[in-house]
């Protein structure tokens, strides 16, 4: 059986500490925006913080999920923004990365050595959908 990846994750301002904390159970490397950054710092430096770190985002933020497909997820300006969007009802959002962490580590291993390791996985209340 193959090795579970370590994946390091950049939780925006807006993450649950609880979706932090069931990452690290799993095993990631997580890093919280409120312990290294002013609470409030544009989206911009937010993914620009991320992409430099090589850490995937984690965000609830929607302009997020705009910022990573016009140019994390594909080419320009953050070569190697990833995305875990949360669109799901935040107080379940903990449960539901859990649900989805086998989809998250395949999507990291797919990746691996294509295009840097950019993933871009999507945690609804009913779906779990990455987009390649």
């Amino acid at each position: 059986m193959a090795e579970r990846p370590t994946l390091r994750l950049f939780l925006d301002e807006g993450v649950p500490d609880s979706v932090g904390h069931a990452l690290l159970e799993a095993g990631h490397e997580v890093h919280f925006l409120n312990r290294s950054l002013a609470r409030g710092s544009s989206d911009q430096l937010v993914c620009a913080i991320a992409d430099i770190n090589n850490a995937t985002l984690v965000a609830l933020d929607g302009d997020m999920r705009r910022i990573a497909q016009g140019h994390g997820v594909g080419s320009g300006r953050y070569l190697r923004l990833g995305l875990i969007k949360l669109s799901c009802f935040e107080p379940d959002a903990a449960a539901r990365v859990r649900a989805a962490m086998s989809l998250i580590e395949h999507e990291w291993m797919f990746t691996d050595g294509q295009d840097g390791r950019r993933i871009f996985v999507e945690i609804g209340d009913r779906v779990i959908r990455s987009h390649r």
